[in-house]
């Protein structure tokens, strides 16, 4: 009896020693996944707590500069007081949610084609497509405004409806003939053997396995529309045309002088509706932008 206890513990022992190596073997893993998150939240943390802060106590860092000594709301009040808020919030919505479907039909399109049919040249048009998301912004608003001034769409909406595609599309595309390329071609095969026409097998078999790609796709479209402030600047002009990007920036920025407080309590409501995507979705998206950035 006596020798069975010294056995059970001794394995005790043992099992006790294999778990503390293990864990001082993370220790350096989970110390570095600490400061990456450290450093990826702390704007966030930073921003949401100035919009808390009286003026005076924005800059005053005298025991008063990581957490709030009286918190206040009054930032919020004035941004929700200020003239066409709610009209920049609807209009920046609307722009996202209009852009976002746009460039993902678009891009299953493209992506398909260029994951399953065997056309000449289909890897340089792979290659273009990607090449295409890396030019600059700041080179191609130049000869879109022209476009879009000799369609007689410079100032409205519609003018960010139509140029946010040209950087979302191209991106979405490569994105998704990746993810084309690793759905097993075997059970669209038998659908059309079945009867089935290549475009009813597509959106019967085809689309359903590919979701999570086609969800990553849209978060990220959505994504940048969302935050995109170039465009918005250079394409259109009223107040009434605004979103919440150039709309903030012309209520509280004057010249060199910044109301922090109303633009830190902007950016705080701004980033609920884009969090919360990628909360809801997270498991998904990472799933899709891990299977859309491999072929093969």
């Amino acid at each position: 009896m006596a020798e069975s206890t010294a056995i059970q513990l001794k394995r005790r022992r043992g099992l006790v020693a294999v778990a503390l190596r293990r864990l001082r073997g993370d220790v350096p893993f989970y110390l570095l996944l600490l400061s990456v998150s450290f450093l990826l939240l702390f704007p966030f943390y930073w921003g949401f707590i100035t919009s808390l802060k009286f003026e005076k106590e924005i800059f005053d860092f005298t025991g008063n500069l990581l957490w709030v000594k009286n918190p206040s709301l009054a930032n919020y009040q004035t941004l929700f007081k200020t003239p066409r808020f709610f009209i920049w919030l609807r209009n920046t919505m609307l722009v996202s949610t209009v852009t976002t479907v746009l460039s993902v039909v678009v891009s299953i399109m493209a992506g398909y084609s260029i994951a399953r049919l065997k056309f000449r040249g289909v890897t340089a048009a792979s290659v273009i497509v990607f090449v295409t998301y890396l030019a600059p912004k700041g080179l191609l608003f130049v000869p879109l405004a022209q476009i879009l001034n000799d369609w007689d769409l410079l100032g409205g909406l519609p003018a960010l409806m139509i140029t946010y595609p040209t950087f979302l599309i191209p991106f979405c595309t490569w994105l998704l003939s990746g993810y084309f390329s690793n759905v097993p071609v075997e059970p669209e095969e038998c659908a059309m053997i079945d009867g089935a026409s290549r475009i009813g097998a597509i959106i019967r078999v085809t689309l359903p396995m590919a979701w999570p790609g086609i969800l990553t796709a849209a978060i990220f479209s959505f994504t940048l529309s969302w935050n995109e402030l170039l465009y918005s600047l250079a394409f259109v002009r009223g107040e009434e045309n605004r979103l919440l990007t150039n709309g903030v920036m012309s209520a509280f920025a004057r010249s060199d002088i910044y109301f922090w407080g109303p633009l830190m309590a902007a950016s705080t409501l701004a980033s609920v509706p884009v969090a919360l995507l990628y909360f809801l979705f997270m498991d998904r998206f990472v799933g899709g932008i891990t299977a859309g950035a491999t072929k093969g």
